[in-house]
């Protein structure tokens, strides 16, 4: 006999049962019982008493929170930072670096794997290496001093460490387009980000097999009448997936609707780009060496007020993003988990089905997590 979370309203991509209970066995998602089925026997119960159960979120671009950064390079700061993103409900991570030198970023790929080798809280996926080769007149956040340009070297040597899912660049440096058929050829997804393509110069890198495109509008080319840039490429295109922050200051609330009524929701992924600042007050902190302010919620740099991340907790994206759209949630759960999953082969995950991981978090009605179940395993919701 395994478990049963019983009670549950259920959400699942293009699946909504609101009286539902869910069947475990061992890892894995067993059975789901609708209405008045006759349920199993089971050693453990969880009562969801009505309350929304919601496939695990796969959080694929964050750098940090509670004061640690992926950047730091220890087991500590990567044990601290799952641990605060399994309680916003994010089951799997993919952690990103920033654009740092060689041996900040080998150091982090050794305490990724470190962690990976306990996994006490949110599963570990692969990293996110966003930059260090970006425009640097696009640099956001970053750090100009490590800038650097495209090197499959640096990126093989790193992914002998941790494996690399996912690389954020500027897909217009020279050697660029090169550099995304390299990262394909070793099962690595491009994102273009921090850059400043053209239209003609994204259309390129698509054609050698550009994916995605990171935190979408922001620190990229944007939409003009006469050039639509890569924000009208990732309105435009029906292919490309795009990262999306739903705090409403990267975005304000009118983008947010306009992305989810023209994209196709299949092509959207909620990211929460989250720093250190991330589940702390408001006050001063470190990015990359760069130094940030935040205030009311907003992290910018100290010394000239650009966007340095979010300080966003998963669950609030999803509700921002609900309330906003007004999708039906069976549509736009697939925004949190699902699409990230398909999009990065990470299998197995997304969705509340038969055969697929028991990685389940239960929402109340304002979207905040009050238990998470990581491949069948209960971890009680911790307030902060």
């Amino acid at each position: 006999m395994g478990k049963l979370i019983k009670n549950c309203r259920l959400i699942s991509p293009d699946l909504e049962i609101p009286s539902a209970s869910v069947a475990i066995e061992g890892k894995f998602i067993e059975k789901i019982y609708s209405g008045g089925e006759q349920l199993p026997k089971s050693d453990t119960v969880y009562d969801a008493k009505g309350k929304m159960a919601v496939p695990g979120f796969i959080d694929i671009h964050f750098h940090g929170n509670s004061g640690f950064d992926i950047i730091d390079g220890t087991l500590e700061a990567v044990e601290n930072i799952s641990k605060r993103k399994l309680n916003e409900g994010v089951t799997t991570i993919v952690p990103a670096t920033l654009t740092a030198p060689e041996e900040s970023l080998t150091k982090s790929m050794h305490a990724i794997a470190a962690y990976r080798k306990k996994t006490p809280y949110s599963k570990v996926a692969g990293v996110h290496l966003e930059g260090p080769f970006i425009n640097p007149n696009c640099l956001g956040a970053m750090n100009p001093d490590f800038v650097r340009k495209p090197d499959i070297k640096e990126v093989m040597r790193l992914n002998d460490i941790e494996k690399v899912l996912l690389v954020s660049f500027a897909t217009e440096v020279e050697g660029g387009l090169k550099f995304i058929k390299d990262l394909s050829d070793m099962g690595i997804t491009s994102s273009c980000g921090h850059s400043a393509a053209t239209y003609k110069e994204f259309k390129e890198a698509k054609k050698a097999g550009l994916k995605h495109l990171t935190h979408f509008c922001n620190q990229m080319t944007k939409l003009h009448h006469r050039e639509i840039g890569l924000v009208g490429a990732g309105l435009l295109d029906n292919d490309i997936l795009i990262e999306v922050i739903c705090d409403k200051v990267h975005l304000c609330p009118e983008m947010i609707e306009l992305i989810f009524k023209v994209k196709n929701i299949e092509k959207i992924a909620l990211i929460t780009d989250s720093v250190a600042a991330a589940w702390l007050d408001d006050g001063c902190f470190k990015v990359g060496g760069l130094d940030i302010k935040v205030e009311n919620g907003e992290a910018r740099l100290a010394s000239n007020g650009a966007l340095a991340g979010s300080t966003i907790k998963f669950y609030n994206a999803l509700k921002n993003a609900y309330e906003i759209t007004g999708l039906p949630l069976n549509q736009l759960i697939k925004a949190t988990s699902y699409n990230q999953a398909r999009s990065l082969g990470i299998a197995e995950v997304g969705k509340i089905e038969q055969g697929y991981f028991a990685d389940i978090v239960i929402l109340d009605d304002k979207f905040c997590p009050k238990a998470v179940f990581v491949n069948g395993e209960l971890h009680e919701y911790l307030k902060a």
